[in-house]
């Protein structure tokens, strides 16, 4: 199969799936899709054991997708910019010093409490995991997924302040994480697949100049990229027009800020605030508005379909050793625990200059879901990790792919009732 026709697959049983979820299911659209293809999955491997050929020719299909490429060097883009366009900028503002703590020293407290309690539980279990390895691991599992998250809370009915803080944090740990992802890959000589940093002189001085480089420079390249644009719509007034610039605005700038190594999902996240703000607000007609959100919000939904039909399908190539089965399993509260911790520290450090919406803590903790890009990062392990420590490369694949399952189909189907449980619920 080519490209087209991949593409075409893809398409078809996101849109079958789709149909199935609003016709019986009744699901939130990424949850009953995800759940679909999780369930379409374990049915080819159950066929497969009595037709080993269906389930050889599922799987032979399924690695001629690459789903890290796809997903950071494809969808992301998009998607982070489609998800910044309807965030309102002065409630972001108004939130920015608890975004920035949680974005930032939230995620490095994940990091190193998931990285030191699976070290500790694989040593106990007697299996040979390093210690960066583990970090590594906590790495890519601490990011919340914008694009899960945004999914979840469009009909949550969370409180406004909350779902501001929990969005932002979203929006911009990703790019965060994956800075501190390369950098501990790079030290470890592990350069991620298409992300090689190359830093192999320490983990501190790594994250800093990667941090400096990619994270402050993606900030500055989306802001002018985003003001250059915005410009440029205040000049005309046709929708064709300024719909087809917001999409080379994503598309073309994400991959420049690739081509010049700054952070593309920080450069889609402001380009998509300033767009979505001063764009909306000064540079469109009434018309031009309706028809850009019209345009980005079928752009999203499509592209998330896609998306949580892949990781439903993703269950076909992830190994499975029954010697994994509890560290396996204990991923799942060692991520929740690890995530209470990194969001209760700062919260609580914070609260003697500001006062927080009762059982915020609660909401952040399990509102923070794991998703695709945590998948991508342990695939982008594959020729690095899974060529130096093959079982290694399993076993943290094996522990995020159970993580991102839990998070999305337990976390998010969960979310709504607890926020009414908590009397916090505006829905």
């Amino acid at each position: 199969m080519d490209g087209f026709e991949i593409v075409a697959g893809l398409l078809t049983l996101a849109a079958l799936f789709s149909y199935l979820n609003l016709r019986f299911l009744g699901l939130p659209t990424a949850i009953g899709l995800m759940a679909i293809g999780l369930a379409m999955s374990l049915g080819i491997i159950a066929v497969g054991s009595v037709f080993p050929g269906v389930y050889d020719g599922a799987v032979a299909l399924l690695s001629r997708i690459d789903f890290d490429e796809t997903l950071m060097h494809g969808m992301l883009g998009l998607l982070l910019f489609a998800g910044a366009l309807h965030v309102d900028l002065g409630g972001l503002l108004e939130q920015k010093r608890v975004i920035g703590l949680l974005a930032s020293a939230g995620l490095l407290i994940s990091t190193a409490a998931v990285g030191g309690a699976t070290w500790g539980l694989t040593q106990l279990l007697g299996l040979d995991l390093p210690f960066i390895v583990c970090l590594l691991y906590g790495a890519l599992i601490s990011p919340t997924d914008p694009i899960a998250v945004l999914a979840l809370l469009k009909s949550s009915g969370a409180p406004r302040r909350l779902e501001t803080k929990i969005v932002g944090e979203s929006l911009f740990n990703d790019g965060i994480a994956v800075v501190f992802f390369l950098a501990i890959a790079g030290a470890a000589g592990f350069s991620a697949g298409g992300h090689g940093s190359g830093m192999e002189h320490g983990i501190a001085l790594g994250v800093l100049e990667l941090f400096a480089l990619e994270t402050l420079g993606g900030g500055l390249f989306g802001l002018a990229a985003g003001w250059l644009t915005y410009a440029m719509l205040r000049s005309v007034d046709s929708y064709e027009v300024e719909v087809l610039l917001s999409l080379a605005l994503a598309t073309g700038g994400y991959a420049l800020a690739g081509a010049l190594g700054v952070s593309g999902p920080i450069a889609m996240v402001i380009a998509g605030l300033v767009i979505g703000n001063h764009g909306r607000r000064f540079a469109m007609s009434e018309r031009t508005r309706e028809h850009l959100d019209t345009f980005w919000t079928l752009v999203d939904e499509i592209l998330n379909a896609v998306l949580f039909v892949l990781i439903g399908l993703e269950v076909l190539i992830i190994p499975f050793d029954a010697h994994w089965l509890l560290p396996a399993l204990a991923a799942v509260p060692i991520a929740l625990g690890a995530r209470a911790v990194a969001v209760g520290l700062p919260v609580q450090a914070m609260r003697t200059l500001r006062e927080f919406t009762p059982h915020a803590v609660k909401v952040l903790t399990w509102g923070g879901l794991r998703g695709g890009i945590s998948v991508a990062l342990a695939l982008s392990l594959k020729e690095t990790l899974g060529e130096q420590q093959p079982r290694s490369y399993e076993l943290v694949l094996l522990m995020t792919y159970n993580v991102v399952v839990f998070s999305i189909l337990v976390q998010g189907l969960t979310m709504v009732p607890l926020l009414r449980r908590l009397g916090l619920s505006r829905s």
